[in-house]
């Protein structure tokens, strides 16, 4: 098989150390057959059809019989017509000579030409795109079955580039061990409480896992996957490119691309309504720096405000600390001489937590949390509450357990600030759990749960945590 040694021509996202780097093969036997596959030809109406609609040309036919049609196509490969059909009047039909055959589509049109779901300027389009793909997939079809077996992925460099910075952030992010100190307290002696009262708090493994974000994607140029390293044919839409990170690959190759989505900050456009684990990888933290930064300026000079979190601020100074980070990010400026009243960086911080794409408590883990907190027994109930907190993505734990620790000490000022576990519950409650369903009904029932898994979660910060 002949093969391109032209990386420049896949378009990877992936750079490494040239030391260690070493230009993939790119597979180019998919490519030759584009060049081979027929051309298109198109077919004429010799008079004018005073029928023919504004956004065909001289290629439409009138209402023809199909046989007369395919005698107009007969012996030239690639040569197409348009008729209108004569069993559905109005409804117009793409009659096509491939493989010494006519083959017939019905086409519409939308403000673009399609048939099925790519959407061509021009009809000639629409035939290119058409003819190279039925002529690589007639004439590759077990090539194309097979060629995801050996996938050049994890020799692109993309996984073992990462691999050190990953273990970098990871060994940065993670907690030493810590030895809880509990007050044994009768009414809630668990194994939970005695686990974490007896040994060191085992940490919670970040592997910040992510899953890429493909959509749809036209390649202007020869591309090829950096999946399978074969190229991906076709006039438009040829593939799929994660927009968080930048991988091009076949539609059929993304289903088998692990999830190890390092996404590239200059494609991170914003950092409110970002998903968390995209931000946090993106900016190589272990929590979003709006979380880290608007905690720290509240413990700086706003924990004795009355009404701290169920005060608002100024919805407009809000929004202009919002734009302030999607605009600046860790170089925002949130301090005293920017904004004199704490309860905007506090509004900041809940809007950012509401708006996420994927609440904190995440949409999966949602009921189990519900569920938890209707157990009657509250050692059961801390229990339930324990086991789900070990189940979400590690960038979202560590934001929870971050929050809570800060929700904690804040409790601690009370009496300046009349903040205590319970009332924190019913402000955070709503915006870091919200049902997968956005039924008023469910959310309106589920309130008191909410508030009561944010109130347990602080009063209980050291041994959930």
């Amino acid at each position: 098989m002949a093969a391109s040694s032209n990386s420049s021509l896949s378009g990877s996202s992936v750079s490494s150390d040239p030391e260690d780097y070493q230009p993939p093969i790119w597979k180019s036997y998919l490519y030759q057959l584009q060049q081979e596959a027929p051309r298109p030809k198109r077919i004429t109406c010799p008079q004018e059809m005073e029928s023919r609609p504004k956004y065909y040309g001289r290629e439409f036919h009138g209402m023809i019989p199909r046989e007369y049609a395919d005698e107009l196509l007969a012996g030239a490969e690639g040569a197409y017509l348009i008729r209108e059909s004569q069993r559905q009047p109005g409804t117009h039909t793409l009659a096509l000579r491939f493989g010494h055959q006519t083959l017939n589509y019905r086409l519409f049109y939308d403000g673009k030409h399609f048939v099925g779901e790519k959407r061509f300027e021009s009809v000639h389009d629409l035939v290119t795109d058409a003819l190279i793909t039925l002529y690589i997939e007639t004439k590759a079809a077990e090539y194309i079955a097979k060629m995801t077996t050996n996938p050049i992925y994890e020799h692109l460099g993309y996984t073992s580039l990462l691999k050190d910075k990953m273990v970098h952030r990871l060994s940065r992010g993670r907690r030493e061990p810590r030895r809880v100190t509990f007050q044994r307290d009768e009414r809630i002696s668990s194994p939970l409480v005695r686990r974490s009262a007896l040994k060191d708090t085992p940490e919670k493994q970040c592997s910040y896992e992510k899953i890429h974000n493909f959509k749809v994607h036209t390649f202007r140029g020869p591309h090829w996957c950096e999946y399978c390293a074969n190229f991906m044919w076709g006039l438009i839409a040829q593939g799929v490119r994660c927009s968080d990170c930048g991988l091009n690959v076949h539609k059929q190759c993304s289903k088998l691309v692990p999830s190890d989505c390092q996404p590239d900050l200059r494609r991170i456009k914003k950092v409110f309504s970002c998903d968390l684990t995209t931000l946090v990888k993106a900016h190589n933290t272990t929590r979003p720096m709006v979380v880290d930064m608007c905690i720290q300026e509240i413990e700086l000079r706003g924990m004795k405000s009355e009404g701290l979190y169920r005060v608002s601020g100024f919805s407009e100074h809000i929004e202009d600390v919002r734009l302030s980070f999607d605009r600046d990010g860790e170089k925002a400026d949130i301090s005293a001489s920017a904004y004199a009243d704490i309860n905007i960086i506090a509004g900041a911080l809940k809007l950012y937590l509401r708006d996420l794409p994927i609440p904190v408590i995440t949409f999966d883990l949602y009921s189990k949390f519900i569920q938890a907190a209707k157990i009657p027994n509250a050692e059961s109930r801390l229990e339930a509450i324990h086991e789900s907190l070990l189940q979400l993505p590690p960038a979202h734990y560590e934001t929870l357990r971050y929050l809570m620790a800060h929700l904690k000490r804040v409790t601690l000022f009370e009496k300046d600030n009349l903040m205590n576990a319970e009332n924190l519950g019913i402000v955070f409650g709503p915006t870091l759990m919200q049902p997968p369903e956005m039924n008023a009904l469910t959310t309106l029932n589920d309130m008191r749960q909410q508030k009561l898994v944010v109130q347990l979660m602080i009063e209980h910060e050291d041994v959930l945590f």
